[in-house]
């Protein structure tokens, strides 16, 4: 899950969340596309889950952009090729949807599954210019 700013809007003081592990999460997700977003709006975004914890973002606007994901202290994290530094999450699955909240310093981010399908992101070739 890709941590931007405007992520931070979505941010509220919020219980704590009741944690799934690395193996959990992986049957959760693996072959699947979620959509996620706040509860009760849009999706913003989606992230594939791949086979070898590979996944594939997109801000649902036809780039993608690939990265990994591992656990690290209970939470799940991600990196990505344009973005190496760790985006870390505690995911937890209530009311048969995962539920993400970004483990920053700053805020309270969570993150509802929207929907998910078994259909891979529609993501653009390369960009190739003159």
């Amino acid at each position: 899950m890709i941590s931007l700013a405007i992520l931070a809007a979505y941010g509220l003081a919020s219980p704590a969340l009741s944690e799934i592990g690395a193996e959990q999460f992986d049957a959760l997700t693996r072959g699947q596309t979620f959509y996620y977003g706040a509860d009760g709006a849009e999706a913003y975004g989606a992230e594939e889950y791949l086979d070898n914890r590979r996944v594939r973002w997109s801000f649902l606007d036809g780039e993608c952009i690939e990265g990994s994901w591992y656990e690290e202290a209970g939470r799940i994290c991600f990196v990505y090729e344009n973005r190496p530094e760790p985006q870390c999450w505690i995911f937890a699955h209530e009311g048969g949807r995962l539920v993400a909240r970004f483990d920053g310093e700053t805020s309270t981010t969570d993150l509802f599954e929207l929907r998910r399908s078994r259909e891979p992101l529609w993501c653009l070739g390369p960009k190739i210019g003159v």
